[in-house]
């Protein structure tokens, strides 16, 4: 008996040493029961990181290398961005979705990514089409028929090749590229919201700036001014409908939400939204 009665106490004291031990060390929210705003870090850095090396970065190569460096007839260091771009926006959406915890159906799913793969492919195409024919004397600021260097090619037919190639670039690609991008983020917005206010961290803030300004610029240059508009309504009015039933945004939909909000300030406060550069 008395053996007995030692082993079960020893079997007390060490669960009592394991609970305390990971009480030591378990996070601040477990032993007090507070509730901490949990931001989406890897997923924004991800974002950000993708949005400024992989696009912006591949303007300013772009702008930054000689024009002569790659033969007409290669791909160069701007195009293979371009390629990194494409592969890392489909798989960054789909973490979107898997985070926002909706259950669409696959058909849904499987369509916007197709449609995001899909016009980012023309885009690059027809992009690096473009930007070979700048480098022969092409002319951005003219329309197509315009330009010195298309009424120089026989026979005149192939204009309308290139007026289809430009439609790939300016029409379809920004359309299958763009309409999933907003519907996407917004399905994520619609999931964040919760029965208490949050606040957003310190590093949601220090991501803030360098997302609006791309965004701006996407907007810009990209020309989806009504499909950002369309979005930032939409918001507006989930906002509303989830404050009536007593829900809040959290830390990653004010994110999402003071990023929309100063968009539209600056274009409020008369910045231009139309781009006219080539993308």
């Amino acid at each position: 008996m008395k053996v007995k009665m030692k082993s079960v106490q020893r079997r007390q004291t060490s669960v009592l040493q394991a609970a305390a031990f990971k009480s030591s060390f378990s996070p601040a929210s477990e032993q007090t029961g507070l509730v901490l705003p949990r931001f989406n870090l890897d997923l924004w850095l991800c974002f950000t990181i993708q949005n400024w090396f992989l696009d912006i970065g591949r303007l300013i190569v772009m702008l930054g290398l000689p024009a002569d460096m790659w033969p007409l007839n290669q791909i160069g260091a701007p195009e293979f961005l371009h390629i990194l771009y494409n592969m890392s926006s489909p798989l960054l959406l789909l973490q979107m979705l898997e985070r926002s915890g909706r259950l669409l159906p696959r058909p849904v799913v499987h369509l916007s990514i197709i449609a995001v793969t899909m016009g980012t492919s023309f885009h690059l195409v027809a992009d690096s089409v473009i930007q070979q024919l700048v480098l022969i004397g092409y002319q951005l600021h003219l329309s197509i028929r315009e330009n010195p260097v298309m009424k120089k090619i026989e026979p005149p037919s192939l204009v309308d090749a290139f007026e289809l190639l430009f439609y790939y670039e300016d029409t379809m690609g920004h359309v299958m590229w763009y309409a999933p991008l907003f519907l996407i983020l917004f399905i994520f917005f619609s999931s964040c919201f919760k029965k208490h206010k949050e606040a957003m961290p310190p590093v949601a803030w220090g991501l803030l700036f360098p997302n609006i300004v791309y965004y701006w610029y996407l907007i810009t240059e990209g020309q989806t001014f009504i499909l950002f508009i369309f979005t930032f309504f939409t918001m507006t009015a989930t906002v509303i409908h989830q404050k009536r039933r007593g829900l809040f945004p959290d830390c990653n939909g004010l994110f999402m939400l003071f990023v929309s909000l100063q968009l539209w300030s600056w274009w409020r406060s008369g910045w231009p939204v139309c781009g006219t550069m080539g993308s």
